[in-house]
């Protein structure tokens, strides 16, 4: 169906939509731009934290148990699939793909396990994967997430001096289609591949806007993208230094290093590190970042469904001198928990905020032979103490919502300035 068709049901239903979910959420934080891209894209929004392997289609490990499953991919099963198959080839009408029904089995096979972090990824899509974790893609330049409210892909932000913002996209837009075709339905990697591709090609969306009469039209050329994933400010006056971290890809320990040292040499004399939005990313960008600020010892352990534990550990040689508060909020997620955790358990900072996501899980990419992976779920991480947080989450030291209204109509960030005043009082 052309989208084009029942537009003004759709977006009656958008919007109120759109409405009943603002209503229960109002005071959510008007910091959204810290959603990954690196999540954001294809471990954004829900945040993840992942490592990379090789793997052959079989393989072996000591660690695993003697007895193993029985296969799915018994006689009755494969019987059925050729079953399938001859129907097809008998009956159906158009040309048939075998590689595209190829990796939707796997891809279902994988999709079959119930996990929301697992996935079945081709090597097209797994190129595109490694090219967000390194922080660097050819695209439009935003961070997007799946709107509650919707179902549909939302641009959290518009990144500055991008195409992106040339064209007048906003934060809060919704994606209704990708060239004309409805993202409804569709997940966010998806769309995100289809958002984002080679430099100099153009994409067309759609967008709903709230307040305007019709869907928007927007065709916007892709250019290389360098995710920021780190911002820094100094209040000059109090000396208090504010680092941003929006997501942990392979760059952001490069760009908190160079905040961080820019911090001590502009005088920092207390810290506020911000982990509000932070879907989490790459598990050795945070024991890096992790390492510049927690004393010795555990930074977080991880252990698999055998038991085996791996360790991450901080040497204590570059700990931090200054007075620390750590701002989360319920988005703060995977590895910004490990980060906020780490803090927490040693009590060299103030958590302040609302409790965090409650992500601890971990994911890794298993490269296959034919250049297609598979990422799974393969182990819990654990705090310092041996705290378990999936499904939990961080409850901060103390509790405070932000003040969205204040924000919009003021610009007055209240968790922001309550930690300048906790700081305060520390420093003198």
């Amino acid at each position: 169906m052309d989208i084009n068709q029942n537009d003004y049901t759709e977006r009656e239903q958008i919007e109120r939509e759109v409405y009943a979910k603002r209503q229960k959420r109002a005071s959510r934080s008007a910091f959204l731009w810290g959603v990954t891209v690196g999540l954001i894209v294809a471990l954004c929004i829900s945040g993840g934290m992942y490592l990379y392997s090789r793997q052959h289609y079989k393989q072996t490990s000591t660690d695993q148990k003697s007895e193993k499953p029985r296969s799915v991919l018994d006689n009755s099963v494969i019987a059925k699939i050729h079953v399938l198959e001859q129907s097809v080839n008998d009956y159906f009408l158009e040309e048939v793909d075998n590689k595209a029904i190829a990796d939707s089995i796997y891809a279902g096979y994988i999709n079959g396990l119930g996990d929301k972090y697992s996935a079945y990824y081709t090597a097209e899509e797994l190129a595109k994967v490694r090219e967000d974790s390194a922080g660097v893609f050819y695209g439009i330049g935003a961070t997007l997430t799946i709107d509650e409210a919707t179902e549909m892909t939302k641009l959290v932000h518009v990144l500055e001096d991008t195409p992106a913002e040339e064209a007048g996209l906003k934060d809060g837009d919704i994606i209704v289609a990708v060239d004309e075709i409805p993202t409804r339905g569709k997940t966010l990697s998806d769309v995100v591949m289809e958002v984002k591709g080679k430099e100099g090609t153009q994409v067309h969306l759609t967008i709903y806007r709230e307040g305007e009469y019709d869907y928007l039209e927007f065709d916007i050329t892709r250019r290389a993208i360098e995710t920021k994933t780190v911002a820094y400010e100094m209040d000059e006056e109090n000396h208090i230094a504010t680092i941003q971290i929006a997501e942990f890809d392979t760059i952001t320990t490069e760009q908190f290093d160079e905040a961080l040292k820019n911090a001590k040499k502009d005088g920092m004399k207390g810290l506020i590190i911000d982990l509000r939005d932070n879907p989490g990313g790459n598990l050795s960008a945070v024991v890096d970042i992790g390492q510049e600020l927690l004393p010795e010892g555990l930074i977080v352990y991880t252990e698999d469904k055998y038991g085996k534990r791996e360790e991450y550990k901080s040497s204590g040689k570059h700990r931090l001198e200054v007075p620390l508060v750590v701002l989360v909020n319920e988005n703060s997620a995977s590895a910004a928990e490990i980060l906020a955790g780490a803090v927490k358990d040693y009590g060299i900072g103030t958590i302040l905020g609302t409790t965090t996501y409650g992500k601890g899980i971990v994911q890794k990419i298993y490269g296959l032979t034919d250049g297609s992976a598979v990422k799974l779920t393969v182990s819990h991480y654990y705090t310092p103490k041996g705290n378990d947080i999936h499904g939990v989450g961080i409850e901060p030291d103390e509790e405070l919502e932000l003040d969205a209204e204040k924000f919009v109509k003021d610009g007055i960030d209240n968790q922001r300035e309550r930690a300048k005043e906790i700081l305060l009082k520390e420093i003198h």
